[in-house]
This record gives C-alpha cells, structure tokens and sequence, in this order.
C-alpha cells in the first residue's frame, strides 16, 4: 500500500497504522466466513447472499459496551471486549426467533494502535465464530483529540433472520405457562456505570484477588458476555418456547416485562434466582437495595424463555446439552404488574 500523508499525520492520524491494523485482522475475520458471505475484508460494503428461505424476516440489533471498556484500559486487557460486542447484539436478535447472519463493528480511538485493534477484533471474531455468523466488514477510527490516546469506544451491528412463520414475539405467553432462567457469565456489559461508583476502578482494587471469586475482582468484572446463540437455538428445536428475554441493562423490572403480554405478569422467586458472589459483593460494597440490584444488573440470569408447563423438562435438558444449566425460576401469572420478585 503506497498511500500516506505526511501532513495527516502530523495532524495525529497515522493512515499507515490503518492499513496495518487491517493486514492484522484478516485472519480473524476469515474464520468467521460461513456459507453465504460475499464480501472480502476492504470494500465499502459488507455483502451477504440471503439463501434457503421462503419468506425472511431480517432481525437487526445495534449495541456496544458502555463503561466497561475503562476497565479493559485499567487492565490493559482488549482481547475479550469483542466478544461483548458481539453478545449484546445477537443476544436482542434472537429473542425474535432469529439466527444472526452478519455482524459489522465500529472502534473509535484517540490513537491508532495495530496491535490493540487485532485484539478487539481477535474478540469480535471469537464472537461470531461461537455465534454462528460472519464479520462481513467494519470501521476503524483514529480521532486524535477527541478520544485519549489510550481509549476507544466500540459499537457493533447484528443481523439475523427467521422464516416469517417462526417469528417471536409476546403474543403466545399464556397463564400457568414457567420461566426458565438462563445463567449469566457475571454481569456482562451493563450497569458499570454504578460498579464504577462502587469499586475504584483508576485504582489498585480491580488488581486484587477476591476468594469468593476464585479470581481478582477486575477478572471477575471483565469476564466476557455469554452467548445465548447456540443454547437458544437447541432450546427451540427440542421445546415450545413461547418468549425470550434478554437480561440487560433494568435487570429483571425492565427487560421480563418485555416477554410478557398485557394481562398477564411474570412471577419470579426471589429464593429460586441463583445469584453469583459478584452481586452479592457489589451491594454490599455499595450498600445497594436489593430492589435496586434486581433493577440493575442480570443477578446472574442472563436470559430468560417462557414455555409450557410440559415442556419445561425438554427445555432444561436441551439447554444442558449446550453446556447451559438452565432451571425454574418462576411462572406467569394473572396481573398487570409486569414482573414480581418475591
């Protein structure tokens, strides 16, 4: 590559550096490639060929990490970030009933370093990989002065799709019909904006190791986002699966109630959740209400389906077979209260 502009790079923007990090991540965006890319790593548009599908229904989401990037600057650590991306995106898509087939990411930084960026997208690509769909393309931003040298933002889109017939949504849940919980990996990627209040992250603290956890407590912070991708899609074929949830940011308040219909409200036992150390360390850190907690973070449920009363045994057991160890975590009942913990 011979282009180059020496007055641009005075100006803090080393194009260079770009092309570098491109030759770096090819690699990893080659293992993501699945039947239907049609697009190299360089074009001003990301291809895929949509095949096999009578009447698709294209499912997409957009999200990135939030604060929890200053975490991986503390720690100097950006080859798991990715995968969060990746995580937050397929995990919205298939609460429709989708397989995501194409993701693109988006890293903005104050300073263009080859290295850093083959790690984030070494994560972006480890993402895809275990999410079945292909990184089809991209963008690097190097913006000097508006980002520090040492930071960047991180953002991600995902498509998926779904025969029309197979679309999901709220409209099947029925009373009597059980909530099976889907353990989370930690807290994921939300809510770090009051872990940051909590815990002293500019500190020495994420450095210290934590015998609850097995772990220091920035390991514990930063583990990576599960990925409900492949244990959703054998939970489909093995149960009737009337709704899914994905715990996000607002916890069990905001995001369950999105699941369940008007009429109906999903009842969950406080004493059934399986909550991890992390949460427990947390609010007692932070002094947090449980309430608040429950309306914060996942708790350790990163994903929740509700299906029939006599599918729920085929439902768990498929889950296991992912590696998943799913359980009842409550029912829906007769309400408009949109979800009860008790």
């Amino acid at each position: 590559m011979k282009s180059s502009s020496k007055s641009y790079a005075e100006a803090g923007v080393d194009i260079t550096a770009g092309y570098e990090a491109v030759n770096r991540i090819k690699e990893h965006v080659a293992r993501t490639k699945i039947p239907g890319t049609a697009s190299e790593l360089g074009g001003f548009g990301g291809a895929f060929e949509l095949m096999g599908y009578k009447e698709p229904v294209l499912i997409s989401g957009t999200d990135g990490v939030g604060t929890k990037l200053k975490l991986a600057f503390r720690m100097d650590k950006h080859d798991t970030i990715g995968i969060d991306c990746v995580a937050m995106c397929v995990n919205d898509v298939v609460c429709s009933g989708a397989s995501p087939i194409f993701f693109l990411d988006y890293i903005a930084t104050g300073k263009l370093l080859p290295e850093r960026v083959e790690q984030i997208v070494k994560g972006v690509a480890d993402g895809c990989c275990e999410s079945g769909c292909a990184l089809i393309g991209g963008e690097t931003a190097e913006m000097p002065g508006f980002y520090p040298e040492n930071e960047y933002d991180l953002a991600g889109f995902a498509v998926g799709v779904v025969e029309k017939s197979m679309l999901m949504d709220n409209s099947n849940v029925k009373e009597g019909d059980v909530i099976v919980a889907m353990p989370s990996s930690g807290v994921h990627s939300n809510g770090f904006s009051l872990v940051r209040k909590v815990f002293d992250v500019e500190g020495d603290e994420l450095f210290t190791f934590v015998p609850e956890l097995g772990m220091t407590l920035g390991e514990a912070l930063l583990t990576p986002t599960r990925l409900y991708v492949k244990p959703v899609k054998a939970l489909r074929e093995a149960a009737k699966v009337h709704s899914l949830a994905h715990i996000t940011g607002g916890g069990f308040y905001e995001n369950i109630p999105r699941a369940i219909p008007k009429g109906l409200t999903a009842r969950v036992y406080r004493d059934k959740v399986r909550v991890l150390p992390i949460f427990d360390i947390i609010a007692e850190k932070g002094n947090i209400p449980e309430r608040d907690m429950f309306n914060t973070f996942n708790m350790g449920v990163g994903m929740i389906a509700t299906a029939p009363a006599e599918d729920v045994d085929a439902a768990i057991a498929a889950l296991k077979s992912t590696g998943v160890e799913a359980y009842v975590v409550g029912e829906v009942i007769a309400s408009d209260e949109g979800v009860i913990v008790c």
